[in-house]
């Protein structure tokens, strides 16, 4: 197979719906494509699919290898987008030898394993037996993994397609669990003579909550917060909303406060925006806030609740907790302060994600979100936890995988593990003899709009995937 096949592929991808929990159209795509290439293929009840190719003649003899990527995207868009995840394709450009989304995600996590997997199977290169598995929903709970059932596919050696640096072999992943805050606070009637600013953060860059939870970028949620608590006494809180995904870096966030001199915390906000500029100057340069009037309000949370809750949110944890104490340079433990949500005046929804490659630190991290919450009386629960992966340094499918890209590059991949959560964890954990490995071409800004994909890197990811696959024993 070759680089463009895999990228033409990739293009039809962008053209399918496929946000997580609505991955039917591609799911059908998938069932289509094998049907017209006449390979095998199954479906579990979850929605999970595998496509078998047989062996080539001679090939019969060698281990069934397992090629693995997820059917779903983060669906983000930019402020004011008018795109719609339910029906219009992705809209990319190239530039500087990158494939760039530039208002919403480009969905290369991971569609770019997709078609990486379905060029490899429709190629007349031999082989042995290869099974495709595309699971579901793997961005909002690896719920394709946490279902499959044992005989679903046969290989016991897999490879992962949904790493983001080519050059580099990944043999384990951090796991998770997102939690869930819920603030009820009373609300009055407005003040006299009082009157409603809106005040914005946008133009963050955002990002993956692991991978680039150590790269110290703006916090929407959390910068709001605290330029609310740094206002004069007096101000009282309307609404408060902000991010979006929780294993997104929050991008943009607005709030309505109720103040007797509007045109004094416009001066306020300002002053901030010049702070907040010149902290991030490097990882946010396009930061920007903005104050104007808003509607009328008929009701808001007093000045004590307003701050108290501006408070919970700024000193939320968010950011790296540890290091590892075994791989150097390795975030171990983080949390993301993911979202604001409000269903109803005075109730406040907070969406965070704890991340961590040991489980006990990972449980440690999210009882610092629960003890945190719950000392302004939140209720909280945590949702949809998921495992880490232990790295095999022993692996006989890393052996390969370096030998392969040192005869075809003339140098050495870095192994590595990494922060982001993948669907090995939960494999391991339901087939403990399974010899797994990740890699991928480069990938940017995942999670968020702009996401981008290094056209250069694609070259040796499919030929490393090609030589791996083609010469395996």
């Amino acid at each position: 197979m070759d680089t463009q096949r895999v990228l033409d592929l990739f293009h039809i991808i962008t053209t399918i719906p496929r946000e997580s929990g609505h991955e039917g159209p591609i799911t059908a795509w998938l069932q289509q494509w094998a049907a017209e290439h006449s390979l095998k293929c199954k479906t579990d009840p979850t929605g999970n699919v595998l496509i078998i190719r047989e062996a080539s003649k001679g090939r019969e003899n060698v281990p069934t290898i397992v090629l693995q990527s997820h059917q779903d995207m983060v669906c983000e868009k930019i402020e004011g987008s008018a795109h719609d995840f339910s029906k219009d394709p992705i809209d990319y450009v190239i530039e500087d030898g990158w494939m760039i989304a530039k208002e919403t995600t480009l969905g290369a996590d991971d569609g770019i394993g997709i078609a990486a997997s379905l060029a490899l199977l429709e190629s007349p290169l031999e082989m042995g037996r290869v099974e495709a598995l595309f699971t579901i929903s793997e961005e909002t709970g690896m719920d394709g993994a946490e279902a499959l059932e044992s005989g679903f596919f046969d290989g016991m050696t897999l490879i992962n397609l949904d790493s983001e640096d080519e050059g580099q072999l990944f043999i384990g992943c951090a796991g998770g669990v997102n939690t869930e805050a819920e603030c009820t606070f009373p609300v009055s009637s407005q003040d006299k003579g009082s009157c409603e600013v809106q005040i914005s953060i946008s133009g963050a860059i955002g990002g993956h909550s692991g991978d680039d939870i150590n790269k110290e970028r703006v916090n929407a949620v959390q910068q709001l917060a605290r330029l609310l608590y740094s206002l004069p006494d007096g101000w009282r809180l309307v609404s408060f909303t902000g991010g979006g995904k929780p294993n997104a870096i929050a991008r943009e966030a607005r709030a309505v406060v109720s103040v007797a001199d509007p045109e004094a915390v416009c001066g306020h906000v300002s002053e901030f925006g010049r702070i907040l500029s010149a902290e991030f100057h490097t990882t946010d340069p396009g930061v920007m806030l903005s104050c104007s009037s808003s509607d009328s309000a008929e009701s808001a949370l007093s000045s004590a609740d307003s701050r108290l809750f501006a408070g919970c949110l700024m000193s939320h944890p968010h950011g790296v907790i540890a290091m590892s104490q075994d791989i150097k340079g390795l975030v171990e433990t983080s949390s993301n302060l993911a979202s604001v949500r409000m269903p109803s005046a005075g109730v406040f929804v907070v969406r965070s994600s704890q991340r961590s490659s040991v489980m006990s630190a990972r449980d440690m991290a999210a009882a610092m979100v629960r003890a945190h919450m719950e000392l302004i009386g939140a209720r909280v629960e945590h949702l949809l936890p998921y495992p880490g992966w232990t790295p095999n340094m022993d692996s006989h499918i890393l052996k390969v995988c370096v030998e392969s890209y040192r005869r075809l590059f003339g140098e050495d991949p870095l192994v590595l593990a990494i922060h982001a959560g993948l669907e090995c964890g939960l494999f391991l954990e339901k087939f403990p003899d399974l010899d797994m490995i990740s890699f991928g071409p480069t990938l940017r800004g995942v999670h968020a709009p702009g996401e981008r994909l290094e056209l250069a890197s694609m070259d040796r990811f499919v030929q490393l995937l090609t030589d791996v696959v083609c010469n395996f024993k």
